[in-house]
């Protein structure tokens, strides 16, 4: 009998270690075929100078000036840093827009604001520089369309869904051993829904020659823990959460098809802004007022936080294309969009929102402007405002004054971070078991604190494997910034993973008492409908960066145009 009891113990110990392994090996295969795939610079067209060296355009948006930043370097005093910029259409056509005050032509034709159309073969000119124009013809469109590369060809990436499948079918396995035989049903049929949609989903994706399904998986193994939370929390919500993460994957789909055409969204950006500005201005006339801060707005018996819907609005509307970024009438447009955004999160009481907000706007404004003085110039501006909402918001001075001392008053400022942060210890490496953990019974436990509450029941490695796929997917977002084919793409990537990274932040160094406690939610993971269906519409946008050969359904197929294609003379894109 003592050595049954042992071989249980042994089986449960290996059953926990199973999980994070099986997480590791997930986040590990990801990583791997992400870097396993090759870029090869695509090129669009080519600027040939006098003395017959050429620069190669490979963006769509291509600035061309003096400063080192820039696509086509020219060294030359009289152009400026940022002289020129040459943009192409989803049709092939190219326009030549002037950034220098009247010194940049294509041929006699000077450009009266909205840019000059240019063809193949056509002479412009840069200051005193004379550069002739080339174009794509249709013999190297059709050979660049035979040298397709497939994204991590060398990692099977059914086989890592796989993986995610049987980390699921653990965790429903555990939750058996913890839950009544009524949830414990309800729990199974959960899980299994949520592997039937990563199924068809990459089923979808295979079906129209997509293959590059990281970002997916990521976020699939991130809405899996979402689902344990929401398990251990509240289970006779699992459907709820389910359908909510259905119609987060379908906004997901409609918004990278919808990011295919880039003019449909510069068409749809004032709509856009009206429906931001109108959610935020019913949520400050009407908001529900719960623990401090009115973020909350009831419509017909349902409940959703206005301000994460906000955050893919803001995206959408900040990261304009580069014929917009050097008007300053656009660029105080967005900032005078952004002030009101942050205000309305202020008059809320929504401190740990406006200031995701706010640090989005600076990833924005920097990549829009490349300059540190306007980074520091808004900095300096959120820190009075922060100073003056801090003396006029009585609860978010007390968050501040318990930062730091929170185990000085541990049954009042101090109680739910105390519970927090001895939950997690109590969870070690491995955790409790899924569902065998207390610290679902304290207030927001599912949401704000849910790093300690995985970090409880499923482990700290698991937990760390959660911050982990975040980080992953910024990091990708930033690598594929380089070779993004618009502005638009590279800088919604970007701002959408700079996003998630921050509410990221702070929520587990808000729960763990590194930072002040502000309430904010974990992507994908924390319990909630507006939350869950906002980072899956952010997740369109990094995906909308990835131009690796069939990797985003964001990307129209076209032909990739490989450097070893064509003989040129270039030097670093320098004439």
């Amino acid at each position: 009998m003592e050595r049954l009891d042992a071989l249980d113990g042994y089986a449960a110990a290996a059953g926990k270690w199973a999980l994070p392994v099986l997480a590791l090996w997930i986040l590990a295969r990801c990583v791997r075929s992400m870097l396993r795939e090759r870029y090869e610079p695509e090129v669009w067209g080519w600027l040939e100078a006098s003395d017959g060296s050429r620069a190669a355009l490979k963006h769509w948006e291509c600035i061309i000036g003096r400063a080192k930043s820039c696509d086509v370097v020219i060294n030359r005093d009289s152009v400026e840093k940022t002289h020129a910029a040459l943009i192409r259409s989803d049709d092939g056509q190219w326009r030549l827009h002037d950034l220098s005050g009247g010194r940049s032509a294509a041929g006699r034709q000077r450009d009266g604001g909205g840019g000059v159309d240019i063809r193949d073969g056509q002479a412009l000119t840069f200051a005193d520089q004379r550069m002739v124009f080339h174009d794509l013809d249709e013999e190297q469109r059709a050979l660049a369309e035979r040298s397709r590369s497939v994204p991590g060809m060398n990692v099977s990436q059914g086989i890592t869904l796989l993986m995610l499948t049987i980390f699921e079918v653990l965790l429903a396995l555990e939750y058996a051993g913890a839950l009544d035989e009524a949830r414990r049903v309800d729990a199974a049929l959960g899980f299994a829904f949520i592997a039937l949609m990563q199924w068809c989903c990459f089923l979808l994706m295979r079906a129209i020659d997509r293959r590059g399904y990281e970002i997916e998986t990521l976020a699939f193994f991130l809405s899996t823990l979402g689902l344990a939370v929401c398990v251990s929390s509240t289970p006779g919500d699992i459907l709820k959460q389910l359908l909510l993460m259905l119609a987060g994957m379908a906004l997901f789909m409609f918004l990278g098809w919808w990011l295919r055409d880039l003019r449909r969204v510069r068409a749809l950006r004032w709509p856009v802004v009206a429906l931001s500005l109108g959610l935020l201005a019913l949520n400050v006339l009407a908001g529900d007022a719960r623990y401090g801060a009115s973020n909350w707005l009831s419509i017909g018996g349902f409940s959703m936080q206005p301000s994460e819907l906000v955050k893919v609005g803001y995206i959408f509307v900040g990261a304009a294309s580069l014929d917009r970024l050097f008007r300053r009438r656009n660029l105080f447009a967005f900032i005078a969009f952004s002030a009101i955004c942050v205000g309305a999160l202020a008059l809320m009481g929504d401190f740990g929102a406006a200031l995701i907000f706010f640090v989005t706007f600076l990833v924005i404004s920097f990549m829009r402007s490349g300059s540190f003085a306007t980074v520091f110039l808004a900095v300096a501006g959120a820190s009075l405002a922060g100073f003056l909402a801090l003396t006029a918001r009585p609860y978010i001075a007390r968050r501040f004054a318990a930062w730091g001392h929170v185990w000085e008053d541990p049954y009042g400022a101090g109680w739910q971070q105390t519970r927090a942060l001895s939950a997690a210890a109590s969870g070690g490496l491995t955790g409790v078991g899924a569902g065998r953990g207390w610290l679902h019974t304290i207030f927001a436990a599912d949401t704000d604190m849910v790093f300690c509450l995985v970090s409880e029941e499923l482990g700290l490695l698991v937990a760390l494997c959660a911050v982990l796929a975040i980080a992953v997917i910024a990091f990708f977002a930033v690598r594929a910034a380089a070779r993004g084919r618009s502005s638009y793409y590279v800088i919604a990537a970007c701002a959408a993973a700079g996003m998630m990274t921050v509410q990221l932040a702070l929520n587990v160094f808000g729960s763990t008492d590194i930072l002040p406690f502000t309430g904010v939610t974990f992507p994908f993971v924390s319990k909630g409908g507006s939350s869950m269906i906002s980072c899956w519409a952010l997740l369109a946008f990094v995906k909308s960066a990835d131009t690796r050969q069939n990797a985003s359904f964001s990307v129209r197929l076209s032909s990739r145009r490989s450097l070893a294609d064509y003989d040129y003379k270039e030097e670093g894109g320098q004439l």
